[in-house]
């Protein structure tokens, strides 16, 4: 596809690219030390470094930062072999502590691991504009954004890539094999990722292709099929994994990323391996791991088989391996939260390259400049904020192979990630329902038309028919459907109709931001169902806490094992 492109990054040391600066008298990092056309901060037209000279008369290499002695900086030995200064060093110029150094390393990271604690911006420069794939989905969003961030994470089974030809089909275009919707709250304080099984029944949207000519192609949508099908398959693209994922949730999606099976074995290994748990020996012949009972620290090929395994835990269904992948990406949180990838000039270079050589992102966010304001705006979160949950499923009587739906848990579930609700109680939502002051009156003493702006087909008919049998609202009407789509349920009212909408309110479970006092209002108020709408009888605003059964864990929980 002419709209993905990849560029190619040579092997650089990064210890080659810290260069002594005589006019300042510290070290900084040049990306490029062969040409300095790139324009980027890295780029810069400081000449090399020179060679000192020890007193002897031999050539001395400049050191690293971190290969000096603590506390002290050593001038260069002139000719003469003698250090300038009564004390034998050189004064000591202004510059940045050890603590702000580490700031200003940790600018940000990528994909789901951008949250876990920016660590990587310092270095994101031309140097690896190169390596990031993108894709054109037809949906340009900004890189950063005033509200909420919701990014689409996609793990494809793709055999595509050095070494991947040996994990099964190699013909194999690769589906939607784990896919995570990553929820950052406005406030930035807490983060939701939820797990969609690949498994789950579900329809997939008609979406647009870009093709290798440059034009565009709709590929025909599906009812009723496996969700993974919504990427690889019929020449679907990350955007119709896309497409799919909002019209499941109702979310509305800012960016995605996508990694294959490289991903997991060269970002475990730039960090240094990642911590992981089992409860009883595991020794799965499909996913070739194996390992005793308690904790290792897993990457490479063993990292990738432990997020592959599936027949040796739990169930030994897609579900288990779901939580060993939770698991496994929680510890890789933890660890790049760590002071020793925080402060590793040489993992940092790793863990940097590795990234955006192994993800492929939408086009909005197709550059480093771009990725890095992105990591910027997501990096206060912490991990003991983030909550992995998993979308309530239900086994399928109809295939045994495959899953539906749980709506009574996932709706609720849903409409928590929609009002920006945090799993993590990090936040108090607000309790009010109804206008402020307001006394409910009798439901006999309401007038309300109904209208349809969003929810189901035929939701107006619905609501009133509970309204007047179950709620005694006898002068509730269908007004048909509303001029408009509208995203979240309304009920417009006069001033003198607010004890009225407060009992509709309360009836409903109405937040109260749905609630427009209007004196364009009639004898009967105006209630316009929106996509929020899922059934009468079913509060419209999103519940405080997610229902019980409800999977899910914490970032920060060191003690998950997989059984």
């Amino acid at each position: 596809m002419n709209a993905q492109g990849r560029g190619h990054a040579g092997d650089v040391d990064p210890a080659d690219q810290w260069v002594f600066d005589p006019s300042t008298g510290s070290y900084t990092l040049r990306l490029n030390p062969v040409a300095d056309d790139s324009g980027s901060p890295s780029g810069s037209s400081r000449p090399s470094a020179p060679r000192q000279r020890r007193a002897s008369g031999t050539e001395e290499e400049p050191r690293l930062p971190s290969q000096r002695r603590r506390g002290r900086t050593e001038a260069p030995v002139p000719a003469g072999g003698h250090r300038s200064g009564g004390h034998g060093r050189r004064k000591r110029k202004p510059g940045l502590t050890k603590k702000q150094k580490v700031m200003r390393w940790g600018a940000g990271t990528l994909g789901l691991i951008l949250v876990a604690g920016g660590t990587v911006g310092y270095f994101l420069y031309d140097h690896f504009n190169g390596n990031i794939n993108k894709v054109d989905v037809g949906i340009s969003n900004d890189a950063v954004t005033d509200g909420p961030v919701n990014i689409l994470v996609i793990g494809t089974d793709s055999r595509k890539g050095k070494g991947n030809g040996g994990y099964g089909d190699r013909a194999s275009v690769g589906h939607a094999d784990t896919t995570f919707l990553f929820h950052v709250s406005e406030d930035r304080t807490n983060a939701t990722a939820l797990s969609i099984p690949r498994d789950m029944v579900t329809d997939i949207p008609n979406c647009p292709t870009k093709q290798k000519d440059g034009s565009s192609q709709k590929v025909p949508g599906q009812q009723s099929v496996r969700f993974n099908t919504s990427l690889g398959q019929s020449g679907r693209d990350p955007g119709c994994t896309w497409r799919t994922v909002e019209e499941l949730t109702g979310v509305k999606i800012n960016h995605f990323m996508m990694a294959d099976f490289n991903a997991v074995k060269e970002l475990s290994t730039a960090v240094g391996g990642v911590e992981v748990c089992t409860a009883k020996d595991i020794n799965d012949p499909k996913s070739h791991l194996n390992l005793t009972a308690g904790k290792h620290v897993v990457k490479g090929e063993q990292a990738l088989a432990f997020v592959r395994t599936r027949h040796s835990v739990g169930f030994g269904s897609d579900l288990s391996r779901i939580e060993l992948q939770q698991q496994f990406l929680s510890s890789m949180i933890r660890k790049m939260k760590s002071g020793g990838t925080l402060t590793s000039p040489s993992k940092l270079f790793d863990l940097a390259n590795a990234a955006t050589r192994a993800l492929t992102v939408d086009t909005g966010i197709g550059s480093v400049k771009k990725l890095t304001d992105l990591a910027k705006d997501l990096q206060r979160v912490e991990p003991k904020n983030i909550t992995f949950a998993t979308v309530p499923v239900l086994d399928n009587p109809e295939d045994p192979a495959t899953v539906i739906l749980d709506e009574a848990k996932a709706r609720p579930l849903f409409k928590m990630v929609q009002a920006d609700k945090s799993l993590s109680k990090t936040k108090k939502g607000s309790k009010e329902k109804g206008p402020s002051k307001a006394k409910k009156v009798p439901a006999s003493q309401v007038r309300v038309d109904v209208r349809n702006g969003g929810g189901p087909v035929g939701a107006a008919q619905e609501t009133v028919d509970w309204m007047q049998n179950q709620k005694g609202v006898r002068l509730s009407t269908n007004a048909g459907n509303a001029s408009a789509q509208l995203s979240a349920t309304k009920l417009e009212f006069a001033p003198d109709q607010a004890g009225q909408a407060a009992t509709v309110a309360d009836m409903m479970g109405l937040p109260k931001s749905a609630l427009k006092e209007s004196s364009s209002v009639g004898k009967a108020m105006e209630l316009t169902l929106g996509k929020d709408f899922t059934k009468a009888g079913e509060p419209v605003s999103a519940p405080e806490k997610a229902p019980d059964g409800v999977q899910n864990v914490k970032a920060n929980d060191k003690n998950i094992c997989a059984k």
